[in-house]
């Protein structure tokens, strides 16, 4: 079956291009997990963020917004000595306020996913592209994201890890038209 080139060179790549990827999610902590992991990424490869994942997942409390937000110094130190995981400062300290802020988003709207499927009307924006090059890594919206997020308080939120944001959680179906899961995506329900 033909797939997107960037998930043909990898195992975990290609077990999260098949099963994951583009899949629209409104889950309000899966949400918030795609959003560090993405934060986490910048300036590396999704790849070194697959396999650290699970240990992510482990010593962030499965990113439940409100164990975050307890977490003291002590804690924080502990992340920055974790080979498991991107041992950048900003980037662990930013975990602790973006889960605050999350959680004061999902006080203001009732959900974090009512507030961030807002940006595309609540509905996946199915794209059609024909080669990965045609792939944008920033958009209006993607900017209209970060700038918002940026006001309610997040950190490691720029436009590229906005729509990366957006692709892996299925408010945009980046899928290329020859790849076996663009009609898949376009017609979940």
């Amino acid at each position: 079956m033909k797939k997107c080139i960037w998930a043909t060179k990898h195992k975990l790549e290609e077990e999260y291009h098949d099963t994951e990827w583009g899949v629209p999610v409104y889950d309000d902590r899966l949400l918030f997990e795609f959003l560090i992991l993405e934060g986490a990424q910048a300036g590396l490869s999704w790849l070194t963020i697959l396999v650290k994942r699970e240990h992510y997942r482990k010593v962030f409390d499965n990113f439940e917004a409100d164990k975050i937000i307890k977490y003291d110094q002590k804690k924080i130190e502990g992340l920055l000595n974790d080979k498991g995981i991107i041992r950048n400062k900003l980037k662990v300290n930013s975990v602790v306020t973006n889960a605050k802020a999350f959680l004061e988003i999902q006080k203001e709207f009732g959900s974090f996913s009512k507030f961030i499927w807002g940006f595309v009307n609540g509905k996946p924006i199915q794209n059609k592209w024909r080669k990965f090059e045609d792939i944008p890594t920033k958009t209006e919206i993607s900017d209209l994201m970060s700038k918002t997020l940026k006001k309610k308080g997040f950190k490691f939120i720029g436009t590229t890890i906005c729509y990366a944001f957006m692709q892996a959680v299925g408010m945009v179906n980046d899928h290329t038209i020859d790849c076996f899961r663009h009609n898949e995506i376009k017609n979940i329900k």
